[in-house]
């Protein structure tokens, strides 16, 4: 490349960066990362355990412990008791489907099923408790995990995560 076509690389560059600092300068938004999308009195958090509706035992502490840890982590909220928290998360799990085949193996003598998928379904709410004001809900917030037979908790594991993930995107997006 000629001199010429390195400076003017150089000019437009500079101008680009000139140009994202003074739009950066133009935006003067209070954005602060604590509590994401909540009001800024959402300093604490309690997650209650939830209600089951499910066979599961092991499913409501599962997810009550990764929505307590994504939320403080994600959300910059501290955990609190829940006489003492600003925001209660509560909720009921609805409904858990396992083993739903999605893949088969090919061998023709005897068919068997390679992968399966478990569906969890939870009604969710986050509460502001001093204002006694809903934050954030949602009725019907279901995911899905693929697993291999015999490794559920794989399966699980990846579907509450995604319960979780759905919940922080939800609780963020309140500006």
């Amino acid at each position: 490349m000629h001199r010429s076509g390195i400076t003017e690389l150089r000019r437009l560059a500079l101008g680009a960066v000139a140009m994202t600092l003074l739009l950066l300068g133009a935006c003067r938004w209070g954005y602060n990362f604590s509590g994401g999308g909540l009001p800024s009195n959402i300093r604490t958090v309690a997650v209650m355990p939830f209600e089951n509706r499910t066979p599961s035992a092991e499913l409501p502490s599962e997810l009550t412990d990764r929505l307590r840890s994504g939320i403080e982590r994600r959300l910059g909220l501290r955990g609190a008791p829940p006489r003492n928290a600003d925001a209660l998360v509560r909720g009921t799990i609805v409904r858990y489907e396992l083993d739903i085949p999605i893949a088969y193996s090919a061998e023709p003598v005897v068919t068997t099923t390679a992968r399966r998928r478990l569906s969890i379904v939870v009604d969710l709410e986050i509460l502001d408790q001093k204002n006694n004001k809903v934050l954030w809900a949602r009725q019907g917030l279901s995911a899905e995990g693929d697993y291999a037979e015999g490794a559920e908790a794989s399966g699980r594991g990846d579907a509450l995560d995604r319960i979780v993930n759905d919940v922080i995107e939800g609780a963020q997006s309140q500006w």
